[in-house]
């Protein structure tokens, strides 16, 4: 990576471009183990690694790239959303606020390496328009109402609302689209994307352990901590969550995109990403149009947003997938024309919800005995639950588990006299400048 980039990505943020770490660790550098190989996962790495802390990242698998089933990470849409996003799952109040907030950090950073043209290649991502388009007037749902108004102000750029879009954009006549408005947004090819986040945690220190977990995850704490030496553990494997902790409220929404040619031979190529949420006044609560270059070559079509639905087992003829590809030739009609991709036509996967949407937060269960740790609070953070914006949410969560960390280093002791607070030896030298 060039020399030229900046140290950091942004003013303030946690995360440098550079292949080496901001603050280099030190022998009493405190070791974190990060739990999950997805985008989530490895950001979180990278926001740890950056800070001084030695970092461990254990996975049962990691981002591949052939024609066969690939992480959940990569199949995502990957286009930046100001929450709720267009899949429609996104529901719980407290957890909607949080995420506005978390996603506009994702969005400053992305903007700010799209803003680097070589840094930019390297990513796989762009600051391209995205337009979203209305079969009734934006004031007639609530909902969508105060989104766009938020929107307005929240700091995106090239906000504006338009009808006139959707002559711009050739939508199909018949479709019913009535209104429209448009920003600029990330887009990521995610395949780009993890190989590079991949590559650059690797050049900062971190280790790469390929193991399937099991079971309670609070019960194999101190097991986990011994074996691979780490003062915390940083839960961040998405649906396996139901299962390592316990969470009842995890469920997935298997979600499914159409990949074809965007060479311009025959449609005009398309740079924009189009968009039109879920639960319109057309169409179901689960289905949508969603048309967003994955790169220079690749267009993805979507979407469905199938809740507990576990099984890949769709194809290019599965009712759902055809009803789909309707609804994108409905709204733009030349797509009518369009070529699938020989290698890969057709990517599902399952997105991983919780009925209370993200979870960013510290365990705050309690070994009984210590269970032969320092002490019986645990040093588990969970960052989980990210449903269909874990590209959007990221960046935000894994700043968010840099502080939750530090917290958890600082161990809470009862003794005879009260609650005694301890820094642990082993406790990383963090300023809080850095943060």
């Amino acid at each position: 990576m060039p020399v030229e980039f900046n140290q950091n990505i942004i003013d303030g943020s946690n995360f440098s471009p550079l292949p080496t770490p901001k603050i280099h660790p030190t022998n009493s550098s405190s070791r974190i183990l990060v739990l999950g190989g997805g985008v989530t996962g490895l950001t979180t790495a990278w926001a740890l690694l950056d800070c001084g802390y030695k970092v461990t990242i254990l996975a049962k698998e990691w981002s591949t790239y052939s024609n066969q089933q690939r992480l959940t990470s990569q199949i995502a849409g990957a286009l930046w959303e100001y929450p709720p996003a267009a899949c429609g799952q996104h529901t719980d109040a407290i957890s909607l606020g949080n995420s506005k907030r978390l996603c506009m950090v994702g969005y400053k950073i992305w903007e700010s390496i799209a803003a680097d043209p070589e840094l930019a290649a390297l990513s796989g991502v762009k600051m391209q328009r995205s337009a979203f388009f209305f079969t009734s007037r934006i004031e007639e749902d609530r909902a969508a109402l105060l989104k766009m108004r938020e929107l307005e102000r929240c700091g995106v750029n090239g906000f504006q609302r338009n009808t006139k879009l959707i002559e711009e954009h050739d939508v199909g006549a018949t479709f019913g689209a009535v209104d429209a408005y448009e920003h600029l947004a990330p887009i990521i090819d995610t395949d780009t994307a993890m190989k590079w986040i991949m590559r650059l945690v690797s050049g900062k220190g971190a280790n790469f352990v390929t193991e399937t977990l099991r079971g309670d995850l609070f019960s194999q704490e101190c097991d986990l901590r011994t074996r691979f030496d780490a003062d915390a553990i940083v839960n961040a494997t998405g649906l396996a969550s139901g299962e390592l902790v316990g969470d009842g409220s995890c469920f997935p929404v298997r979600g499914a995109l159409i990949r074809v040619i965007n060479d311009g031979e025959t449609f005009n190529k398309i740079s924009t990403a189009l968009v039109v949420p879920a639960g319109d006044s057309v169409h179901g609560k689960s289905e949508m149009v969603f048309i967003v270059p994955r790169n220079d070559n690749i267009l993805i079509l979507g979407g469905i947003a199938q809740p507990n639905e576990a099984n890949l087992d769709l194809t290019l003829e599965s009712p759902v997938i055809q009803r789909m590809r309707q609804r994108c030739e409905s709204f733009l009609p030349s797509l009518k024309n369009a070529r699938l991709d020989p290698e890969y036509p057709l990517a599902q996967g399952l997105r991983p919800f919780r009925t209370e949407n993200v979870r960013v937060e510290r365990e705050l269960k309690k070994h009984r005995g210590n269970d032969g740790l320092p002490s019986n609070a645990s040093r588990i953070i969970h960052s989980y639950g990210h449903g269909g914006a874990g590209w959007t949410l990221a960046f935000g969560c894994a700043e968010d588990v840099v502080g939750l960390v530090e917290e958890a280093l600082v161990e809470d002791t009862f003794t005879e006299e009260g609650w005694v607070v301890k820094k642990l030896p082993r406790a990383a030298a963090m300023v809080k400048s850095t943060l």
